[in-house]
């Protein structure tokens, strides 16, 4: 943390000296005098005081007449909801004039895209510092807006803190807003709206994350064929092993890997377990699924257990799977829905990897797997997922507290 920088956690009283930046305040707390992001903080509006000291001027006028104690309540609600909405107008006025116009253009995706790509930019930055030059031009840039005097990166970090803190501001909103008045449903949509925003972007990042895994995994398999996985695919649902049964009789045990659109078959190496061979793979947009009963399977003439099958659309032709238990079943049966389910999600929210992305994830695990020998080390896990609805219908529970 920068010398002039506040460190703060969850719950500390910051007092509030200077505030004419919209974005960094100067404050002080037990420690010491310094600057601190003003999104990281609610403004205290009293708000508790106030209630208490309506209690008790209840309690000392009780004779009083009951339309006084009423009409008191309905002012101090009032005010409590004027103090959230000078707290939103007054510190991000500016911010939400730019917000807009980010809404109206690109439907948020720049902003999803920015916070995705803060971390590298970050990095970017950090290798320019080390120059004198740029080090120069960047602080020539901050003394020229009148900017406060804090490190380049922080400025950077802003847009990222921000958009956490809206859902919890407009639920504050919506909180001291009572269902006649006239802005009620205009302040739950703007709210249902920001928490979707957030999630959105929250799921994006996991992609993204998850997609740099699987670039890295496909560099560890031995004698890739054909196009890069994630051409088509950017989230592992579920791996596990299972045995394929062909009209010519059992094939060895192999280890099978469900993406969204793919089913990968891989085959271990004898001696060395952690070395995998790439076996080919099948187009899930294309199968369906089919629960078998233990007993005799009439296409193969076999008798089977924990079976399922895998029937193509367009050639017609069968694969008979065999997993070891039935909850090793019912796993795979649950997981092959959740993939179907996740791509009509992706489809409907628009949640699509940009070529260059995927094409960068490829380089880098190439680059890092350059003169390394080929080995497996686990798949990489699936990562939980967040269920989203699509945009007229999403309802997401919104964080409790802000990203420390």
């Amino acid at each position: 943390m920068d010398d002039q920088e506040l460190g703060f956690k969850a719950g500390d009283v910051i007092q509030v000296l200077e505030a004419s930046n919209k974005d960094w305040w100067w404050g002080r707390n037990e420690d010491k005098e310094a600057w601190f992001p003003a999104s990281f903080v609610r403004l205290q509006v009293n708000q508790e005081e106030v209630l208490q000291n309506s209690s008790s001027s209840q309690g000392e006028e009780q004779d009083e007449d009951a339309g006084h104690s009423i009409l008191k309540n309905v002012e101090n609600l009032q005010q409590m909801r004027t103090n959230v909405i000078q707290e939103i107008m007054n510190t991000e006025r500016v911010y939400i004039k730019h917000l807009k116009d980010i809404c109206e253009q690109e439907g948020f995706t720049i902003y999803s895209e920015y916070c995705n790509n803060h971390p590298s930019a970050c990095m970017e930055l950090a290798g320019l510092m080390k120059q004198v030059k740029y080090r120069h031009f960047f602080e020539a840039c901050r003394l020229l807006q009148q900017m406060i005097d804090i490190a380049i990166d922080g400025f950077l970090l802003t847009p990222v803190q921000k958009i956490c803190k809206y859902p919890l501001q407009l639920a504050e909103l919506l909180k001291y807003t009572t269902p006649e008045h006239s802005d009620y449903s205009n302040i739950k949509a703007a709210y249902e709206a920001m928490k979707n925003v957030v999630c959105l972007i929250n799921e994006r990042k996991r992609k993204l994350e998850s997609v740099d895994k699987i670039a890295h995994w496909q560099v560890s398999i031995v004698g890739w064929e054909g196009l890069d996985i994630l051409d088509r695919s950017s989230e592992l649902i579920h791996s596990g092993e299972l045995t394929k049964i062909s009209k010519q009789g059992k094939s060895p045990q192999r280890t099978f890997f469900l993406f969204d659109h793919q089913l990968v078959s891989c085959k271990k190496d004898l001696l060395r377990r952690n070395i995998l061979y790439y076996k080919g793979r099948a187009d899930m947009d294309s199968m369906t699924l089919l629960d078998l009963p233990d007993g005799r399977d009439r296409d193969f003439n076999l008798c089977v257990k924990n079976a399922f099958k895998l029937v193509s659309q367009t050639t017609g032709e069968v694969h008979l799977f065999c997993a070891k238990k039935q909850e090793d079943k019912e796993r795979w049966l649950q997981a092959f829905a959740d993939e179907r389910r996740r791509v009509q999600e992706d489809r409907e929210m628009g949640m699509e990897i940009s070529e260059n992305q995927k094409k960068l994830a490829m380089l880098n695990a190439q680059r890092a797997g350059q003169g390394k020998a080929k080995g497996y080390s686990g798949c990489p896990v699936p990562p939980p997922h967040q269920k989203l609805l699509p945009i007229h219908q999403r309802h997401i529970p919104v964080p409790t507290s802000l990203p420390q």
